[in-house]
């Protein structure tokens, strides 16, 4: 029978703080740019923790750590995910393409295909966009990949947070089953 595991039983699986930092991250990296929201970005910074991201940055005006509105939805992440802020994200991606991560932008574009579709190569970086006027097109220029979340209704685009997630476990998902984590 199935039963729902108790709040101990959860947390005896998982690493403590120090743990963590010194445990290997997977090859991923994330960047946004330009989030408006906190709550956005507190949310990035848990889903980042679930992962366990390389590194995720933050750009633009996109708000940083310490903030009480971060802190309300990351729920400790910031304190568990490697970030760094730079103000202009294309330099941090010229850096990253020099080290041979493959840039991934969820956008709608001319040559976007669906996420679940695309051939990732590891190491990554996926970036995201502003909740209003997504990933800018310098950035996008940049790109080796492009990919969407197919939208069957009448909005064309999810909440950051949401779609970040969604593609975010799809690429550790295909990562995983490519290079399974040690028992």
């Amino acid at each position: 029978m199935i039963r729902k595991l108790s709040f101990d039983e959860i947390f005896s699986k998982r690493p403590a703080l120090q743990e963590l930092k010194e445990m290997e991250r997977l090859p991923i990296y994330a960047l946004v740019e330009n989030i408006r929201s906190m709550h956005n970005v507190g949310s990035l910074f848990r889903t980042s923790d679930g992962v366990r991201l390389q590194e995720l940055i933050l750009s633009g005006f996109t708000a940083r750590p310490p903030r009480k509105e971060i802190d309300k939805t990351a729920l400790g992440a910031t304190d568990s995910v490697p970030w760094e802020y730079v103000a202009d994200p294309l330099p941090k991606i010229k850096e990253l393409k020099k080290q041979g991560v493959q840039i991934v932008v969820v956008e709608h574009t001319s040559a976007s295909i669906s996420y679940a579709q695309a051939d990732y190569s590891f190491p990554l970086c996926l970036i995201m966009g502003n909740e209003v006027d997504g990933v800018s097109e310098e950035v996008i220029a940049e790109a080796d990949l492009a990919v969407e979340i197919p939208m069957l209704g009448l909005k064309q685009s999810l909440n950051v947070s949401v779609a970040y997630g969604i593609v975010m476990y799809h690429i550790v998902s295909r990562y995983l089953n490519e290079y399974p984590e040690p028992a």
